[in-house]
C-alpha cells in the first residue's frame, strides 16, 4: 500500500481501478476537486508513481479481488470505477464491488460487441454509468467531420443544442465589430459565449470586439448551426471522403458513422487479421492493408485530394507527424483531425496546426466528473446533465437540471445576482432552445448551460452570489 501525504477533508470517496491513461487522467482531476481517491492496479510502479504524484492512496493488487476492495475502503466507498484495459475485468470489478459495498459503479466497456448492450448491461449489473470513450471520440469527430469548418463541436440538451469553436476567418463580417453590433437575424438565435486570443480567454459581454483569427466558441440551437454560418461567410458543406490511418475501436466506431452519413471511408491498417476484421465489419468501406506512415502509399491512397483526413494510431507521436505530413500535401485543404491520448502536452500542442483534436480520455473523464459533480448535491436528482472544458480547462460548460424551489427559478436573468465569469447560454424548455435576455426566466424542469471561469460547479445556484462562503 503506498499511502498518500494528507487525507482529503471534503468530497466523495472514490476508488479507481487501472492506472492507464483514462485511470491517471480521472485520479488527477478529481483528487484536485477535492475528492478521496484511491487508486488500485497489478503494476506496483505505476500504483507508486501516480499515487505520489497526485497524493492519494494507492494499492497494489487484483481489483476484482474481494480482498483487495475491502483494503481500499469499499464498504465505506460512494464511487467505484473501473477502468482497466479489460471490458470484462471492468464489469466484474463494478459486480464486486456492488456486492460488498454500498456505492455506485461505473466501468469502461470499449469492445463494439457490447456497445449494443449498454442499457441491458447498466440495468442488470446496476451501473450508474458505462463509458467508451472511443465511441464518444468518434460520434465529436463525425460530428465535426460533418461541420468541416468547426474545430470542435459538443453536444447539449440530448443532442439539442450545439457549441460549435471555429476561428473567424480574414474578411469575416464579424472581424471589428462588437457582440452587440453583431447581434441581429440569425445573431438573436446564437449566443457568442467564448473567445481565445493569443493565451487570454474572454467571456465576453456585449461591447466585446472581435477580431480576425479569434478562436470562438457559440451556442445554438442544432438546427440553428449551419445557418448562421452560412450568414457570416463561412463554409458548411459536410466532406465527401475520409481517409483514416489506424484501424483500431475508434476507427470502426468513426467509420460506421460516417458511412451512415453517406461519407466515403478509406481505412489504412498494417495488421493483416485486422483488415479482415474489419472488410467484415465495414464491407462497404476500402480497408488498405499497408503501412500508414509510407509516403508513397498514402500518395497512392489518395491523400492530396481526399476532403478529409483523421490519424488514429495508437501512438500521439505517429498521429501528429501524419496530420502535418496531410496538411502540407493536401491540395483539397482537407479538415484534418488528430487523436491524442495523453492531456499533459496541450500548450506545446497548440502551437502545431494540427486542425481539430480529439482527448478521447478527456471525454471519458468528463462525462464521470459530471456524474461526480451531480452526487455531491443531496438531492435525489442528478443536477449536472453535461460538463465540457473549453480552451485547455480554463473554462467550463456546464448543463444543470433544475429542480423545483430551486433559488433561481420564476426570476428574471436580469434580477439574479449572478458572480462575475459566469454567462447563462442557453435555456432548454420542454425541447425548445432559448438563447436567453435578462427578461427570461428559468422554470423548474428546464435544463440551462453556463459557461464559466470558475470551478467546481456542481449545482445551478453555485451561480449565484449569496452562496459564496
Amino acid at each position: 500500500m503506498f499511502s498518500r501525504l494528507g487525507l482529503k477533508k471534503n468530497g466523495l470517496r472514490i476508488i479507481i481501478v487501472g492506472c492507464g491513461k483514462v485511470g491517471m487522467t480521472l485520479v488527477e482531476q478529481l483528487s484536485k476537486e477535492g475528492h478521496d481517491v484511491t487508486i488500485i492496479d497489478s503494476n506496483a510502479q505505476k500504483v507508486s508513481s501516480v499515487a505520489n504524484f497526485n497524493d492519494v492512496l494507492g494499492i497494489c493488487g487484483n481489483g476484482a479481488s474481494y480482498t483487495t476492495q475491502v483494503e481500499a475502503g469499499i464498504k465505506d466507498a460512494d464511487l467505484f470505477i473501473a477502468v482497466t484495459a479489460s471490458d470484462e475485468l471492468n464489469l466484474l470489478c463494478c459486480t464486486i464491488a456492488k456486492q460488498v459495498g454500498d456505492c455506485a459503479a461505473i466501468a469502461r466497456v470499449r469492445t463494439p460487441d457490447y456497445s449494443h448492450e449498454v442499457s441491458y448491461l447498466r440495468e442488470k449489473l446496476g451501473l450508474a454509468l458505462i463509458i467508451n470513450p472511443e465511441l464518444e471520440a468518434a460520434v465529436d469527430m463525425a460530428r465535426i467531420l460533418y461541420l468541416p469548418t468547426a474545430l470542435q463541436v459538443d453536444s447539449f440538451a440530448h443532442g439539442q443544442a450545439d457549441m460549435v469553436k471555429f476561428m473567424i476567418p480574414k474578411d469575416s463580417m464579424l472581424c471589428d465589430k462588437t457582440i452587440a453590433q453583431a447581434a441581429s437575424g440569425l445573431m438573436n438565435k446564437v449566443l457568442i459565449c467564448g473567445v481565445e486570443r493569443g493565451q487570454e480567454v474572454f467571456i465576453p459581454g456585449g461591447d466585446f470586439c472581435l477580431k480576425e483569427g479569434d478562436l470562438v466558441s457559440f451556442v445554438t440551437g442544432r438546427k440553428s448551426v449551419s445557418p448562421f454560418l452560412k450568414e457570416i461567410g463561412v463554409k458548411t458543406n459536410r466532406v465527401k471522403d475520409c481517409l483514416i490511418i489506424g484501424g483500431g475501436k475508434g476507427a470502426f466506431y468513426l467509420a460506421r458513422h460516417l458511412l451512415t452519413l453517406g461519407i466515403d471511408v478509406k481505412i489504412i491498417e498494417a495488421n493483416k487479421k485486422r483488415c479482415e476484421e474489419l472488410s467484415v465489419l465495414l464491407p462497404e468501406a476500402i480497408i488498405i492493408n499497408g503501412d500508414g506512415i509510407d509516403q508513397e502509399l498514402l500518395k497512392e491512397e489518395g491523400i492530396e485530394y481526399v476532403e478529409s483526413f483523421v490519424a488514429l494510431t495508437g501512438i500521439d507521436e505517429v498521429n501528429v507527424l501524419l496530420t502535418l505530413h496531410a496538411r502540407t500535401v493536401s491540395k483539397a485543404n482537407a479538415k484534418v483531425i488528430t487523436k491524442i491520448n495523453r492531456i499533459n502536452f496541450k500548450e506545446v500542442l497548440n502551437d502545431l496546426t494540427l486542425g481539430s483534436v480529439v482527448y478521447p480520455n478527456q471525454i471519458a473523464s468528463e462525462s464521470i466528473l459530471a456524474y461526480v459533480r451531480a452526487r455531491l448535491n443531496s438531492k435525489d436528482i442528478l443536477s449536472v446533465e453535461t460538463l465540457t472544458h473549453m480552451y485547455e480547462g480554463r473554462v467550463e460548460a456546464i448543463e444543470f437540471l433544475v429542480d423545483e424551489g430551486s433559488p433561481v427559478e420564476n426570476i428574471p436573468l436580469r434580477d439574479l445576482d449572478i458572480k462575475s465569469n459566469v454567462l447563462v447560454s442557453f435555456i432548454n424548455h420542454n425541447g425548445q432552445i432559448i438563447i436567453p435576455s435578462g427578461s427570461d426566466c428559468i422554470q423548474a424542469g428546464d435544463t440551462v448551460m453556463i459557461v464559466t471561469t470558475h470551478r467546481g460547479f456542481s449545482d445551478i445556484c453555485d451561480i449565484l452570489e449569496e452562496n459564496d462562503e
